[in-house]
Protein backbone atom coordinates (compact mmCIF):
# COMPACT_ATOMS: atom_id res chain seq x y z
CA UNK A 1 0.00 0.00 0.00
CA UNK A 2 1.01 3.46 -0.60
CA UNK A 3 2.38 5.59 2.06
CA UNK A 4 3.04 8.65 0.11
CA UNK A 5 0.70 10.37 -2.12
CA UNK A 6 1.62 10.75 -5.51
CA UNK A 7 -0.83 13.24 -6.13
CA UNK A 8 1.10 16.17 -4.04
CA UNK A 9 3.01 19.23 -5.71
CA UNK A 10 5.92 19.13 -2.64
CA UNK A 11 9.43 21.21 -3.49
CA UNK A 12 11.00 17.95 -2.18
CA UNK A 13 10.17 16.09 -5.30
CA UNK A 14 11.27 18.25 -7.70
CA UNK A 15 13.98 16.97 -10.29
CA UNK A 16 15.39 17.87 -13.33
CA UNK A 17 14.52 15.96 -16.61
CA UNK A 18 16.63 13.40 -17.57
CA UNK A 19 19.91 14.31 -20.66
CA UNK A 20 20.57 10.91 -21.60
CA UNK A 21 18.72 7.95 -23.55
CA UNK A 22 18.87 5.75 -20.21
CA UNK A 23 17.48 8.16 -17.85
CA UNK A 24 15.02 8.89 -20.41
CA UNK A 25 14.14 5.01 -21.16
CA UNK A 26 14.08 4.93 -16.92
CA UNK A 27 11.37 7.72 -16.74
CA UNK A 28 8.89 5.63 -19.59
CA UNK A 29 6.47 3.77 -18.22
CA UNK A 30 2.69 5.61 -18.59
CA UNK A 31 2.30 4.23 -22.18
CA UNK A 32 2.41 0.72 -20.71
CA UNK A 33 -0.22 0.89 -19.18
CA UNK A 34 -2.48 2.86 -21.49
CA UNK A 35 -1.19 -0.28 -24.38
CA UNK A 36 -2.36 -2.97 -22.00
CA UNK A 37 -5.77 -1.00 -21.56
CA UNK A 38 -6.43 -0.57 -25.21
CA UNK A 39 -5.21 -4.23 -26.55
CA UNK A 40 -6.94 -6.53 -24.82
CA UNK A 41 -10.16 -4.74 -26.16
CA UNK A 42 -9.59 -2.54 -29.21
CA UNK A 43 -6.63 -4.65 -30.89
CA UNK A 44 -7.91 -8.52 -29.86
CA UNK A 45 -11.75 -8.37 -30.05
CA UNK A 46 -13.07 -5.25 -32.37
CA UNK A 47 -9.85 -4.99 -34.88
CA UNK A 48 -9.75 -8.89 -35.55
CA UNK A 49 -13.74 -8.81 -35.71
CA UNK A 50 -13.88 -5.99 -38.16
CA UNK A 51 -11.46 -7.78 -40.22
CA UNK A 52 -13.45 -11.31 -39.96
CA UNK A 53 -16.68 -9.76 -40.88
CA UNK A 54 -15.16 -6.74 -43.27
CA UNK A 55 -12.30 -7.56 -44.57
CA UNK A 56 -9.16 -5.66 -45.73
CA UNK A 57 -11.31 -2.94 -47.04
CA UNK A 58 -11.16 -1.47 -43.44
CA UNK A 59 -8.22 -1.30 -42.57
CA UNK A 60 -7.91 2.33 -43.30
CA UNK A 61 -10.40 2.75 -40.12
CA UNK A 62 -8.33 1.22 -38.07
CA UNK A 63 -4.90 3.07 -38.94
CA UNK A 64 -6.68 6.02 -38.87
CA UNK A 65 -7.68 5.90 -35.46
CA UNK A 66 -4.39 4.80 -33.83
CA UNK A 67 -2.85 7.64 -35.56
CA UNK A 68 -4.38 11.07 -35.03
CA UNK A 69 -5.84 10.72 -31.77
CA UNK A 70 -2.56 10.87 -29.97
CA UNK A 71 -1.56 14.48 -30.46
CA UNK A 72 -5.55 15.26 -28.00
CA UNK A 73 -3.36 12.80 -25.40
CA UNK A 74 -0.52 14.82 -25.88
CA UNK A 75 -2.68 17.59 -25.09
CA UNK A 76 -3.98 16.42 -21.96
CA UNK A 77 -0.65 15.47 -20.82
CA UNK A 78 0.88 18.57 -20.91
CA UNK A 79 -2.10 19.84 -18.57
CA UNK A 80 -1.56 17.51 -16.09
CA UNK A 81 2.41 18.50 -15.75
CA UNK A 82 2.08 21.71 -15.76
CA UNK A 83 -0.52 21.83 -13.26
CA UNK A 84 -0.96 18.99 -11.61
CA UNK A 85 -4.25 18.64 -11.90
CA UNK A 86 -5.93 15.92 -12.27
CA UNK A 87 -8.69 15.09 -15.20
CA UNK A 88 -12.00 15.77 -13.16
CA UNK A 89 -9.91 18.80 -11.69
CA UNK A 90 -9.35 19.86 -14.80
CA UNK A 91 -13.04 19.33 -16.63
CA UNK A 92 -14.52 21.00 -13.86
CA UNK A 93 -13.05 24.33 -14.56
CA UNK A 94 -14.54 23.37 -18.04
CA UNK A 95 -16.75 26.46 -19.26
CA UNK A 96 -20.59 25.21 -18.71
CA UNK A 97 -23.18 25.13 -16.59
CA UNK A 98 -22.77 23.16 -13.99
CA UNK A 99 -25.13 20.25 -11.62
CA UNK A 100 -24.11 20.75 -8.03
CA UNK A 101 -20.59 21.22 -7.37
CA UNK A 102 -19.73 19.25 -10.56
CA UNK A 103 -19.40 20.72 -14.34
CA UNK A 104 -21.84 19.22 -16.99
CA UNK A 105 -18.60 16.95 -18.81
CA UNK A 106 -17.90 15.12 -14.99
CA UNK A 107 -21.73 14.38 -15.53
CA UNK A 108 -21.52 13.35 -18.85
CA UNK A 109 -18.98 11.08 -18.37
CA UNK A 110 -21.07 9.42 -15.29
CA UNK A 111 -23.86 8.48 -17.89
CA UNK A 112 -21.45 7.23 -20.62
CA UNK A 113 -19.57 5.09 -18.25
CA UNK A 114 -22.82 2.85 -17.61
CA UNK A 115 -22.73 2.27 -21.08
CA UNK A 116 -18.74 1.23 -20.66
CA UNK A 117 -19.25 -1.37 -18.08
CA UNK A 118 -21.11 -3.42 -21.04
CA UNK A 119 -17.38 -3.20 -22.57
CA UNK A 120 -15.48 -4.37 -19.55
CA UNK A 121 -18.08 -6.59 -18.40
CA UNK A 122 -17.88 -8.38 -21.76
CA UNK A 123 -13.59 -8.75 -20.94
CA UNK A 124 -13.79 -10.21 -17.92
CA UNK A 125 -16.41 -12.28 -18.91
CA UNK A 126 -14.46 -13.37 -21.59
CA UNK A 127 -11.71 -14.27 -19.38
CA UNK A 128 -13.64 -16.60 -17.84
CA UNK A 129 -14.98 -18.62 -20.40
CA UNK A 130 -10.98 -18.74 -21.62
CA UNK A 131 -10.03 -20.56 -18.44
CA UNK A 132 -13.51 -22.22 -18.43
CA UNK A 133 -12.60 -24.01 -21.87
CA UNK A 134 -8.90 -24.79 -20.28
CA UNK A 135 -10.10 -25.87 -17.17
CA UNK A 136 -14.15 -27.08 -17.65
CA UNK A 137 -14.37 -28.40 -14.31
CA UNK A 138 -14.82 -24.99 -13.06
CA UNK A 139 -17.87 -23.45 -14.37
CA UNK A 140 -17.60 -19.65 -15.75
CA UNK A 141 -19.46 -18.56 -12.89
CA UNK A 142 -16.89 -19.53 -10.72
CA UNK A 143 -14.24 -18.67 -12.76
CA UNK A 144 -15.72 -15.02 -13.39
CA UNK A 145 -15.61 -14.72 -9.51
CA UNK A 146 -11.80 -15.84 -8.99
CA UNK A 147 -11.36 -13.23 -12.08
CA UNK A 148 -12.32 -10.58 -10.39
CA UNK A 149 -11.15 -11.43 -6.86
CA UNK A 150 -7.80 -11.81 -8.62
CA UNK A 151 -8.07 -8.16 -10.54
CA UNK A 152 -9.36 -6.93 -7.22
CA UNK A 153 -6.62 -7.98 -5.29
CA UNK A 154 -3.36 -6.30 -7.43
CA UNK A 155 -5.58 -2.90 -7.69
CA UNK A 156 -6.23 -2.78 -4.33
CA UNK A 157 -2.11 -2.75 -3.24
CA UNK A 158 -2.53 1.28 -4.86
CA UNK A 159 1.32 0.36 -6.72
CA UNK A 160 1.21 2.13 -9.74
CA UNK A 161 4.58 -0.13 -10.18
CA UNK A 162 2.55 -3.29 -10.13
CA UNK A 163 0.40 -2.09 -13.24
CA UNK A 164 3.34 -0.70 -15.31
CA UNK A 165 5.67 -4.02 -14.91
CA UNK A 166 2.70 -6.44 -15.50
CA UNK A 167 1.32 -5.02 -18.72
CA UNK A 168 4.95 -4.77 -19.76
CA UNK A 169 5.49 -7.87 -19.61
CA UNK A 170 1.97 -9.28 -20.53
CA UNK A 171 1.88 -6.81 -23.69
CA UNK A 172 5.36 -8.02 -24.93
CA UNK A 173 4.93 -11.58 -24.80
CA UNK A 174 1.57 -11.61 -26.75
CA UNK A 175 2.91 -9.05 -29.20
CA UNK A 176 5.91 -11.29 -30.39
CA UNK A 177 3.62 -14.14 -30.78
CA UNK A 178 1.22 -12.81 -33.12
CA UNK A 179 3.79 -11.34 -34.93
CA UNK A 180 5.68 -14.77 -35.59
CA UNK A 181 1.52 -15.77 -36.71
CA UNK A 182 1.73 -13.39 -38.96
CA UNK A 183 5.25 -13.88 -40.55
CA UNK A 184 4.45 -17.24 -40.60
CA UNK A 185 1.12 -16.29 -42.72
CA UNK A 186 2.51 -15.82 -45.87
CA UNK A 187 4.33 -19.29 -46.04
CA UNK A 188 0.04 -20.30 -46.31
CA UNK A 189 -2.46 -20.50 -48.80
CA UNK A 190 -3.75 -17.34 -47.22
CA UNK A 191 -0.79 -15.03 -47.77
CA UNK A 192 -1.44 -11.47 -48.09
CA UNK A 193 -0.14 -9.67 -51.14
CA UNK A 194 0.93 -6.55 -51.63
CA UNK A 195 -2.83 -5.82 -53.40
CA UNK A 196 -4.82 -6.78 -50.43
CA UNK A 197 -2.88 -4.14 -47.99
CA UNK A 198 -3.45 -1.25 -50.59
CA UNK A 199 -7.30 -2.31 -50.66
CA UNK A 200 -7.53 -1.25 -47.28
CA UNK A 201 -5.96 2.28 -47.96
CA UNK A 202 -8.52 3.22 -50.20
CA UNK A 203 -10.70 5.13 -47.90
CA UNK A 204 -13.90 3.04 -48.34
CA UNK A 205 -16.43 1.83 -45.59
CA UNK A 206 -18.30 -1.24 -45.78
CA UNK A 207 -21.61 -1.33 -46.57
CA UNK A 208 -24.51 -1.84 -44.20
CA UNK A 209 -25.91 -0.66 -41.08
CA UNK A 210 -24.51 -3.11 -38.62
CA UNK A 211 -21.10 -2.42 -40.81
CA UNK A 212 -21.18 0.86 -39.41
CA UNK A 213 -22.19 0.54 -35.58
CA UNK A 214 -18.54 -1.96 -36.45
CA UNK A 215 -16.38 0.27 -37.61
CA UNK A 216 -17.83 3.32 -35.11
CA UNK A 217 -16.98 1.14 -32.22
CA UNK A 218 -13.38 -0.06 -33.81
CA UNK A 219 -12.86 3.46 -34.28
CA UNK A 220 -13.35 3.78 -30.78
CA UNK A 221 -11.72 1.01 -29.41
CA UNK A 222 -8.38 0.77 -31.33
CA UNK A 223 -5.70 3.51 -30.55
CA UNK A 224 -5.82 5.62 -27.76
CA UNK A 225 -9.39 6.20 -26.61
CA UNK A 226 -11.70 9.28 -25.05
CA UNK A 227 -11.04 7.05 -21.77
CA UNK A 228 -7.38 5.95 -22.24
CA UNK A 229 -6.52 9.34 -22.84
CA UNK A 230 -8.52 10.90 -19.61
CA UNK A 231 -6.46 7.87 -17.73
CA UNK A 232 -3.45 9.07 -19.16
CA UNK A 233 -2.98 11.88 -16.68
CA UNK A 234 -3.14 9.54 -13.63
CA UNK A 235 -0.27 7.76 -14.66
CA UNK A 236 1.69 10.61 -15.72
CA UNK A 237 1.51 12.15 -12.45
CA UNK A 238 1.95 9.09 -10.43
CA UNK A 239 4.75 7.79 -12.42
CA UNK A 240 6.22 11.75 -10.94
CA UNK A 241 5.82 13.89 -14.20
CA UNK A 242 3.92 17.01 -12.67
CA UNK A 243 5.62 16.52 -8.97
CA UNK A 244 9.10 16.23 -11.04
CA UNK A 245 8.02 19.40 -12.64
CA UNK A 246 7.04 21.41 -9.40
CA UNK A 247 4.09 23.91 -9.22
CA UNK A 248 4.16 26.25 -11.69
CA UNK A 249 5.96 29.60 -10.20
CA UNK A 250 6.67 31.64 -13.31
CA UNK A 251 10.25 31.13 -13.61
CA UNK A 252 12.27 30.15 -16.34
CA UNK A 253 14.06 26.86 -14.35
CA UNK A 254 10.34 25.62 -14.06
CA UNK A 255 9.79 26.26 -17.88
CA UNK A 256 12.53 24.41 -18.76
CA UNK A 257 11.82 21.79 -16.51
CA UNK A 258 8.29 21.45 -17.78
CA UNK A 259 9.25 21.14 -21.32
CA UNK A 260 12.00 18.70 -20.37
CA UNK A 261 9.36 16.22 -18.80
CA UNK A 262 7.00 17.26 -21.25
CA UNK A 263 9.84 15.80 -24.31
CA UNK A 264 9.56 12.53 -22.08
CA UNK A 265 5.56 12.36 -22.31
CA UNK A 266 6.22 12.54 -25.78
CA UNK A 267 8.64 10.24 -26.19
CA UNK A 268 6.35 7.51 -23.84
CA UNK A 269 3.25 8.47 -25.61
CA UNK A 270 4.81 8.20 -29.36
CA UNK A 271 6.25 4.84 -28.72
CA UNK A 272 3.12 3.22 -26.87
CA UNK A 273 1.00 4.66 -30.29
CA UNK A 274 3.54 2.35 -32.46
CA UNK A 275 3.30 -0.04 -30.59
CA UNK A 276 -0.66 -0.69 -29.83
CA UNK A 277 -0.71 0.97 -34.05
CA UNK A 278 1.89 -2.23 -35.65
CA UNK A 279 -0.40 -4.61 -32.92
CA UNK A 280 -3.23 -3.39 -34.37
CA UNK A 281 -2.34 -3.83 -38.50
CA UNK A 282 -1.18 -7.07 -37.31
CA UNK A 283 -4.39 -8.33 -35.66
CA UNK A 284 -6.19 -6.63 -38.63
CA UNK A 285 -4.67 -8.39 -41.40
CA UNK A 286 -5.02 -11.75 -39.63
CA UNK A 287 -8.82 -11.44 -39.30
CA UNK A 288 -8.75 -10.45 -42.84
CA UNK A 289 -6.53 -13.25 -44.25
CA UNK A 290 -8.05 -16.01 -42.50
CA UNK A 291 -11.51 -15.29 -40.90
CA UNK A 292 -13.14 -13.01 -43.45
CA UNK A 293 -16.00 -14.58 -44.34
CA UNK A 294 -15.72 -17.59 -41.49
CA UNK A 295 -16.77 -18.24 -38.38
CA UNK A 296 -19.27 -17.20 -35.36
CA UNK A 297 -18.25 -14.37 -33.82
CA UNK A 298 -21.02 -13.19 -31.47
CA UNK A 299 -21.95 -15.98 -29.37
CA UNK A 300 -21.04 -16.13 -25.87
CA UNK A 301 -17.54 -15.87 -26.24
CA UNK A 302 -16.69 -19.57 -26.79
CA UNK A 303 -16.88 -19.54 -30.68
CA UNK A 304 -15.44 -16.14 -30.56
CA UNK A 305 -11.91 -17.74 -28.79
CA UNK A 306 -11.80 -20.98 -31.10
CA UNK A 307 -12.31 -19.11 -34.30
CA UNK A 308 -9.98 -16.42 -33.02
CA UNK A 309 -7.60 -19.45 -32.39
CA UNK A 310 -7.44 -19.98 -35.99
CA UNK A 311 -4.92 -17.21 -36.38
CA UNK A 312 -2.72 -18.83 -34.78
CA UNK A 313 -3.13 -22.47 -35.62
CA UNK A 314 -3.70 -21.79 -39.12
CA UNK A 315 -0.07 -20.09 -39.43
CA UNK A 316 2.09 -21.82 -36.66
CA UNK A 317 0.43 -25.54 -36.27
CA UNK A 318 -1.81 -26.96 -33.72
CA UNK A 319 0.93 -26.77 -31.06
CA UNK A 320 0.23 -23.16 -31.12
CA UNK A 321 -3.20 -23.52 -29.81
CA UNK A 322 -2.64 -23.73 -26.46
CA UNK A 323 0.10 -20.40 -26.40
CA UNK A 324 -2.47 -18.45 -27.95
CA UNK A 325 -4.91 -18.99 -24.88
CA UNK A 326 -2.11 -18.06 -22.45
CA UNK A 327 -1.87 -15.35 -24.92
CA UNK A 328 -4.93 -14.41 -25.19
CA UNK A 329 -5.42 -14.62 -21.44
CA UNK A 330 -2.71 -12.23 -20.24
CA UNK A 331 -4.04 -9.76 -23.24
CA UNK A 332 -7.24 -9.42 -21.57
CA UNK A 333 -6.64 -9.91 -18.34
CA UNK A 334 -3.82 -6.91 -18.67
CA UNK A 335 -6.47 -5.22 -19.87
CA UNK A 336 -9.18 -6.08 -17.16
CA UNK A 337 -6.53 -4.99 -14.11
CA UNK A 338 -5.05 -1.43 -16.11
CA UNK A 339 -9.10 -0.51 -16.85
CA UNK A 340 -10.05 -1.06 -12.83
CA UNK A 341 -6.69 0.93 -11.74
CA UNK A 342 -7.91 3.91 -14.33
CA UNK A 343 -11.81 3.29 -13.30
CA UNK A 344 -10.86 3.39 -9.30
CA UNK A 345 -8.85 6.60 -9.40
CA UNK A 346 -11.21 8.10 -12.39
CA UNK A 347 -14.37 7.46 -10.15
CA UNK A 348 -12.82 8.30 -7.38
CA UNK A 349 -11.49 11.52 -8.86
CA UNK A 350 -15.51 12.38 -10.01
CA UNK A 351 -17.23 11.99 -7.11
CA UNK A 352 -14.56 14.38 -5.47
CA UNK A 353 -16.04 17.09 -8.18
CA UNK A 354 -19.64 16.06 -7.07
CA UNK A 355 -18.53 16.45 -3.20
CA UNK A 356 -18.81 12.97 -1.75
CA UNK A 357 -15.20 12.78 -0.75
CA UNK A 358 -12.38 15.09 -0.88
CA UNK A 359 -10.19 14.02 -3.21
CA UNK A 360 -7.05 15.98 -2.45
CA UNK A 361 -7.50 13.57 1.01
CA UNK A 362 -5.14 10.88 0.60
CA UNK A 363 -6.68 9.11 3.16
CA UNK A 364 -10.10 9.18 1.64
CA UNK A 365 -8.62 8.75 -1.85
CA UNK A 366 -7.43 5.46 -0.46
CA UNK A 367 -10.07 4.45 1.09
CA UNK A 368 -11.92 5.03 -2.00
CA UNK A 369 -9.90 3.47 -4.49
CA UNK A 370 -10.18 0.48 -2.30
CA UNK A 371 -13.70 0.04 -2.10
CA UNK A 372 -14.00 0.25 -5.78
CA UNK A 373 -11.86 -2.23 -6.67
CA UNK A 374 -13.78 -4.68 -5.51
CA UNK A 375 -17.07 -2.80 -6.24
CA UNK A 376 -16.52 -2.76 -9.82
CA UNK A 377 -14.93 -5.95 -10.49
CA UNK A 378 -17.92 -7.32 -9.10
CA UNK A 379 -20.62 -5.35 -11.27
CA UNK A 380 -18.70 -5.90 -14.24
CA UNK A 381 -19.22 -9.55 -13.56
CA UNK A 382 -23.15 -9.13 -13.20
CA UNK A 383 -23.29 -7.46 -16.37
CA UNK A 384 -21.58 -10.25 -17.97
CA UNK A 385 -23.91 -13.07 -16.44
CA UNK A 386 -26.61 -10.66 -17.26
CA UNK A 387 -26.28 -10.50 -21.42
CA UNK A 388 -23.51 -13.44 -21.85
CA UNK A 389 -22.82 -11.77 -25.12
CA UNK A 390 -19.18 -10.55 -24.29
CA UNK A 391 -18.16 -9.65 -28.16
CA UNK A 392 -21.53 -7.35 -28.54
CA UNK A 393 -20.86 -6.15 -25.20
CA UNK A 394 -17.28 -4.66 -26.03
CA UNK A 395 -18.70 -3.02 -29.59
CA UNK A 396 -21.27 -1.38 -27.88
CA UNK A 397 -18.69 -0.12 -25.04
CA UNK A 398 -16.45 1.32 -28.21
CA UNK A 399 -19.70 3.41 -29.50
CA UNK A 400 -19.27 5.12 -25.67
CA UNK A 401 -16.28 5.68 -26.18
CA UNK A 402 -16.76 7.22 -29.47
CA UNK A 403 -19.05 9.81 -27.73
CA UNK A 404 -16.55 10.10 -24.78
CA UNK A 405 -13.90 11.47 -27.70
CA UNK A 406 -16.17 14.60 -28.37
CA UNK A 407 -15.84 15.06 -24.48
CA UNK A 408 -12.26 14.84 -24.34
CA UNK A 409 -12.04 16.93 -27.39
CA UNK A 410 -13.44 19.81 -26.11
CA UNK A 411 -11.89 19.46 -22.65
CA UNK A 412 -8.40 19.64 -24.97
CA UNK A 413 -9.33 22.77 -27.06
CA UNK A 414 -9.52 24.66 -24.17
CA UNK A 415 -6.12 24.04 -22.43
CA UNK A 416 -4.88 24.44 -25.74
CA UNK A 417 -6.56 27.58 -26.41
CA UNK A 418 -5.38 28.58 -22.36
CA UNK A 419 -1.97 27.69 -22.78
CA UNK A 420 -1.92 29.72 -25.64
CA UNK A 421 0.00 32.96 -23.68
CA UNK A 422 2.12 30.68 -21.45
CA UNK A 423 5.59 29.78 -21.95
CA UNK A 424 4.95 26.46 -23.09
CA UNK A 425 5.32 26.42 -27.20
CA UNK A 426 4.40 24.22 -29.65
CA UNK A 427 6.02 23.88 -33.04
CA UNK A 428 3.81 24.00 -37.01
CA UNK A 429 3.95 19.87 -36.77
CA UNK A 430 2.21 19.60 -33.36
CA UNK A 431 -0.45 22.10 -34.38
CA UNK A 432 -0.89 20.25 -37.66
CA UNK A 433 -1.45 17.04 -35.56
CA UNK A 434 -3.58 18.82 -33.73
CA UNK A 435 -6.28 19.70 -35.68
CA UNK A 436 -6.06 17.30 -38.08
CA UNK A 437 -6.85 14.79 -35.32
CA UNK A 438 -9.67 17.09 -33.66
CA UNK A 439 -11.23 17.48 -37.17
CA UNK A 440 -11.28 13.14 -37.25
CA UNK A 441 -12.80 12.78 -33.86
CA UNK A 442 -15.11 15.61 -34.24
CA UNK A 443 -16.59 13.71 -37.12
CA UNK A 444 -16.79 10.36 -36.24
CA UNK A 445 -18.49 11.44 -32.85
CA UNK A 446 -21.11 13.28 -34.73
CA UNK A 447 -21.08 10.28 -36.76
CA UNK A 448 -21.76 7.83 -33.93
CA UNK A 449 -24.32 10.42 -33.18
CA UNK A 450 -26.61 10.44 -36.17
CA UNK A 451 -26.04 7.02 -37.09
CA UNK A 452 -28.46 5.89 -34.38
CA UNK A 453 -31.07 7.96 -35.91
CA UNK A 454 -29.84 6.94 -39.75
CA UNK A 455 -29.89 3.75 -39.29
Amino acid sequence: MQTQDPYSLDKSKVLDPPKSIGGTIKHLGPGFILSASIVGSGELIATTKLGAQAGFIAMWVILVSCLVKVAVQLEFGKRAIMTGETTFASFNLLPGFKIGKANWSVWTWLGLMLVKFLQVGGIVGLVAVLLNMAVPSLSVFWWLLIVVLSISGIVVSGYYKILEVMSVSMIGLFTLFTFFSLIALQNTDAAISIGDVLSGLEFKMPEGAEMTILVIGAFGLTGVGGDEIMAYNYWLIEKGYASNTGKNDGSEEWAIRARGWIKVMYIDAIFAMLVYTVVTVAFFLLGSALLHGKGNFEGGGKDFLENLSNLYTITLGNWAEPFFYFGAFVVLFSTAFSALGAWTRQFTDAFGRIGILDFDDFKSRRTCFAILAVGIPAIWAGVFLLFESPVWMVVVGGVATSIILLVVLFAAIVFKVQRKNSKIKTGKVYEIAFWLSSAMILFVGIWTVLSKYLT
